[in-house]
C-alpha cells in the first residue's frame, strides 16, 4: 500500500468512526464531497494544507493521517 492509499484509507476509517458522511467531513473541511471521495479512493494527491483541514475537521492530529494501521 502506497502513502496515498494509507491516507485515504486512514480518513475514510476515522470519517466512519466518528459516524460522519463524506458529505459532512466536506462541509466541516470547506471542500467539495467529491473531492474527499476522491482522496478516500487515493485517486487525488491531497496538499498538505487540505491534510490538515481535514484532520482538524475530524479532530485528530494530522500525523494520525499517515499511520500504519494493523
Amino acid at each position: 500500500m502506497n502513502l496515498r492509499e494509507r491516507v485515504g484509507l486512514n480518513i475514510q476509517n476515522l470519517r466512519n468512526s466518528r459516524g460522519l458522511s463524506q458529505e459532512q467531513l466536506a462541509l466541516a473541511a470547506d471542500m467539495d464531497r467529491s473531492y474527499v471521495s476522491e482522496i478516500e479512493l487515493a485517486k487525488f494527491s491531497a496538499s498538505l494544507d487540505v491534510l490538515e483541514r481535514i484532520a482538524r475537521a475530524l479532530e485528530v492530529d494530522a500525523k494520525e493521517l499517515f499511520n500504519e494501521r494493523g
